[in-house]
């Protein structure tokens, strides 16, 4: 059994070190890192998962970015990552359908990723001709889910970092 909350500033330090564990040395040289750089979180979206003794079993993240010429606002899912002792029981499934039901919940439209598809299209995503992504990423991999009907219709171009 999993306690799922808002992640806390007091959460940052054990996060972090999850994010470290989950992937590969060097993580903050992605591209994604360029789009989150300077940018908050999107805090009501960012959840803890914690099992029956308060330790920390996984962590979702969300940042606000703009999309092609119109700055279409969208969400960019990321990192979400699962303690390796409780992968395969389904938490991570867990935090993506609780923050994407939150996240429409609270009026985001749409949100991007760049991930695996067969892993991410049970929660709806799929590849959106005519997004492009900073790289180096592999386009195959850049995947978007319309959170209302309609809401990826023409949202074309560049996916840049947030301003204001």
């Amino acid at each position: 059994m999993f306690r799922l909350a808002p992640e806390t500033d007091d959460d940052w330090y054990e996060v972090e070190n999850l994010y470290d564990l989950a992937f590969a040395p060097g993580r903050e040289a992605l591209s994604s890192y360029r789009l989150r750089d300077g940018v908050a979180p999107v805090s009501e979206l960012c959840l803890v998962a914690r099992d029956q003794y308060d330790v920390l079993a996984g962590a979702i993240r969300y940042w606000p970015v703009q999309v092609g010429k119109r700055r279409d606002a969208a969400l960019l899912l990321g990192p979400v990552a699962v303690h390796p002792t409780y992968q395969g029981e389904g938490l991570g499934g867990v935090l993506i359908r609780d923050s994407l039901a939150k996240a429409r919940e609270i009026g985001w439209k749409r949100v991007i990723l760049v991930g695996d598809a067969p892993y991410y299209r049970r929660f709806g995503f799929e590849k959106m001709p005519g997004l492009e992504y900073p790289p180096p990423t592999n386009p195959d991999r850049l995947l978007a889910l319309a959170l209302c009907d309609g809401a990826m219709d023409q949202v074309v171009g560049l996916i840049q970092r947030w301003a204001d």
